[in-house]
């Protein structure tokens, strides 16, 4: 994924020191049960659509555009699911960040699924009984997502 601008200006004068920063996670559910999935550009990996909250802006407004950004499909939040904070983590230019993630369940309200953007090779529609290789942290994302009763879960 591009390195939005402001972290751009921020490493500029920190360098690779440890940024904390807001992320989303965005669960689209359709009225089929289906979750739509973004494979990524840069190493293939199948993941669910993510983004940074870009500064001022509201988390779940980030939910909506990451999904229209990437996958052309428009989306509702449904839920605030889950609240987790992540560990320190390094990418390999050496910038290291800890995101704090909040997980969204979002309703598919139009538009049809496809790559809408460089960050992903694919993106589709999958049965919950027939999805591809996910990472624990995605598949725990989605799991949060589907217990949603609009009371978040917070992961200690």
């Amino acid at each position: 994924m591009p390195t939005p601008d402001f972290i751009l200006q921020l490493r500029s004068k920190i360098g690779h020191d440890l940024l904390w920063l807001p992320g989303v996670t965005a669960v689209v559910l359709d009225d089929a049960g289906r979750v739509l999935l973004c494979q990524r550009a840069d190493n293939l990996h199948w993941t669910l659509v993510t983004g940074i909250v870009d500064p001022g802006e509201h988390p779940a407004r980030t939910a909506v555009r990451e999904v229209l950004e990437e996958t052309a499909v428009v989306a509702e939040v449904e839920h605030l699911a889950e609240v987790y904070a992540g560990g320190p983590m390094q990418f390999v230019n050496g910038d290291r960040a800890q995101f704090l993630n909040l997980t969204f369940r979002c309703r598919y309200v139009s538009g049809r699924a496809r790559v809408n953007d460089d960050e992903s090779a694919q993106v589709g529609w999958f049965g919950l009984d027939q999805l591809p290789e996910l990472s624990d942290y995605h598949l725990d994302r989605l799991q949060a997502a589907l217990r949603a009763t609009g009371v978040p879960e917070f992961v200690r």
